[in-house]
């Protein structure tokens, strides 16, 4: 009897091994599934910035103011254009608008482009050992005029700048730019007056007219030198605080007066050789991240 429930206990142990072994193996092996990295958030806009400027110039100067005259009558080979220079020429320009949109490259290189805007005057006067008119008042007599002009300046720029590092919040930096100078100059309003000589020691009373040349447009090639300091105020905000320098080419400034296009007169009447200009500026630029 012993016997049979011993050899039962061990077919009863098999049985059961054999069953469990089986289930086991019809277990699924276990998933392993890699930890995802970190959200990393993406910056928009990283490293552009805006400007905004106003500019005070300190110094606008003008080169040489020339001109032609002409006279319908000259006989060749004698030019009926002669060139003449203005006696006294002077430029003034106050206050410039400007803005702009750039890129810091890395924390000593950037770049960006501008638009700027000033209005500026031009006042000279002229002396011409004719008289001012034909009328038998005026012969003898020499002739001057006092003339005015004002421009409208339209300035596009591409940037490049160095910032040499910054201490306690304040960056130094070097810059220079190239573009373009949208110079429209408005009429010319030429007032003529009658100069006394020996021959005609008194004038006629009665002034003349104004005379009235249309100016010229034009786009001229101007280059700039700047350099400054910008003080970190907040996380997105820099105050600047630089001077800049603008060379203007030389360029058109006015044409003949009606009267003289009617008599034949072709081509520009004065020209002017360009300017320099001098500013002191403050911006503030706003990083977009």
């Amino acid at each position: 009897m012993f016997k049979v429930l011993k050899t039962l206990l061990i077919a009863s142990c098999a049985v059961a091994g054999s069953v469990v072994g089986g289930f086991a193996a019809d277990l699924d092996q276990p998933i392993f599934v890699e930890q995802a990295p970190d959200y990393q958030p993406v910056e928009v806009g990283n490293g552009w910035y805006i400007r905004g400027d106003i500019g005070y110039a300190a110094s606008h100067k003008g080169g040489a103011h020339t001109f032609r005259t002409f006279n319908p009558g000259a006989i060749a080979p004698t030019s009926p254009y002669v060139d003449q220079t203005f006696v006294t020429g002077s430029t003034k320009s106050d206050y410039s608008v400007g803005g702009g949109i750039g890129y810091q490259f890395t924390d000593w290189l950037r770049f960006d482009g501008t638009v700027d805007v000033y209005k500026g005057r031009f006042t000279g006067t002229t002396a011409a050992a004719i008289p001012c008119s034909t009328a038998a008042a005026f012969s003898g007599s020499n002739c001057a005029s006092n003339d005015v002009q004002s421009y409208d300046a339209y300035q596009v720029m591409a940037n490049a700048y160095a910032d040499a590092g910054t201490f306690v919040g304040v960056t130094p930096y070097f810059g220079a730019g190239a573009g373009y100078t949208i110079l429209t100059w408005g009429n010319l309003t030429n007032s003529l007056y009658c100069v006394p000589t020996a021959a005609r020691p008194v004038c006629p009373a009665t002034p003349l007219a104004p005379v009235t040349h249309a100016g010229a447009n034009e786009a001229r090639f101007t280059y700039s030198l700047m350099a400054g300091v910008a003080y970190q105020a907040s996380k997105n905000v820099k105050l600047d605080l630089g001077y800049k320098y603008n060379r203007i080419a030389a360029g058109n400034q006015f044409n003949f007066d009606q009267a003289s296009i009617a008599a034949g007169a072709t081509g520009t009447q004065g020209k002017d050789a360009g300017f320099d200009r001098h500013e002191l500026r403050l911006g503030m630029r706003y990083s977009l991240w």
